[in-house]
């Protein structure tokens, strides 16, 4: 066996073991990650507050800002999944007969596997996915909590990390990480402000196509799409099939269910493919495929905050080994961009 191919046996061994550390320790790692997220975008408002204000009374205004914004965000969601639980199970009835018509009709025509399968995804599937969703929202006050006890340290620590890594003491691999950390932090706050104006485009164009096309809880989609839209690919695919879903129990019409699946698609298509591009700029661009693979891998190691912070991990590691020759081309050949840009 070459030398070439133990490196390589070591390597994927090394990664592996990686990944079942962070899987087995996401208690511990995940409300870290999340926090050196947070502390990425929050800095710029803690440098200037604590730069006319003393520190302490800096941190307390910018944590209880950044409190706010998520507990707005997290009750704005956990209202729109709850209307719409709310009309589900008012309209439960409903639900089951164009599941037990569909069944028959998929029999009837010979598919009978298919009508056990429709069978078994029945009303209740619908109403625990919903039920789960609030659930889980809930269950991530423990989350939040370590998250930003940890977001707390971070933002008294990090002027004093920085000037650490670019003292003599630091040398060139400070000053290199230096470097680095103030680039991902860039990247993490053009992130979030190209997803929030998309996110908030996404929801209004929902919105609107909800009220005109007639459908019920119109405004509860406009909140949806809007929290969804936050975790690329599966985000807006659910925001997508769910009101295409609601739309034939409402209307009784595969036609009419069509016609809504074929907006929401020409909405969700047109901002994500064409105007989020544009906004994002050749800094963010990725590979779709890796895009894809970070949601659902990180959803994997730790759950929803792993697929809603999957892709600024991905951005954090290409940026990283965007700043060392030997791993240089590994960042340029998932970046998504030509190779002229690249």
């Amino acid at each position: 066996m070459t030398h070439r191919s133990i490196g390589i046996m070591i390597g994927i061994s090394t990664a592996l073991l990686i990944m079942a550390a962070l899987y087995l320790a996401r208690s511990i790692i995940a409300p870290v990650a999340f926090a050196f997220f947070i502390v990425a975008l929050v800095w710029p408002l803690q440098r200037t507050l604590q730069s006319v204000l003393p520190k302490l009374l800096a941190l307390f205004i910018t944590l209880a800002v950044t409190i706010v914004v998520l507990l707005v965000f997290a009750s704005m969601t956990a209202w729109g999944f709850g209307r719409a639980a709310q009309w589900l199970m008012a309209n439960a009835a409903r639900f089951q007969a164009l599941y037990m018509n569909g069944a028959e009709w998929l029999e009837g025509h010979g598919l009978y596997a298919a009508g056990t399968l429709m069978e078994t995804f029945d009303v209740s599937w619908l109403i625990r996915f919903f039920q789960s969703i609030v659930t889980r929202l809930n269950g991530m006050v423990g989350f939040a909590v370590v998250t930003f006890i940890y977001v707390m340290l971070g933002l008294l620590e990090i002027d004093i990390l920085q000037r650490k890594l670019m003292s003599a003491e630091g040398g060139a691999t400070g000053q290199r990480l230096s470097k680095a950390a103030s680039e991902i932090a860039s990247k993490f706050r053009r992130y979030m402000v190209v997803r929030s104006i998309m996110s908030l485009l996404t929801g209004l164009a929902m919105w609107g196509f909800a009220v005109a096309a007639g459908l019920d809880l119109a405004f509860a989609w406009g909140v949806i799409a809007f929290a969804l839209n936050y975790i690329p690919f599966v985000g807006p695919l659910v925001a997508m099939l769910l009101p295409t879903l609601f739309a034939v129990a409402q209307f009784e019409s595969w036609q009419m269910a069509v016609a809504v699946f074929a907006g929401i698609n020409v909405i969700q298509f047109f901002s994500g493919s064409y105007i989020e591009p544009r906004i994002a700029g050749k800094a963010l661009t990725m590979s779709p495929f890796i895009v894809l693979f970070s949601v659902f891998f990180w959803a994997f190691m730790w759950g929803l905050p792993g697929a809603f912070i999957g892709v600024p991990l991905v951005i954090a590691a290409l940026t990283i080994c965007d700043q060392y020759d030997a791993s240089r081309p590994v960042a340029r050949l998932l970046s998504g961009r030509p190779p002229a840009d690249a």
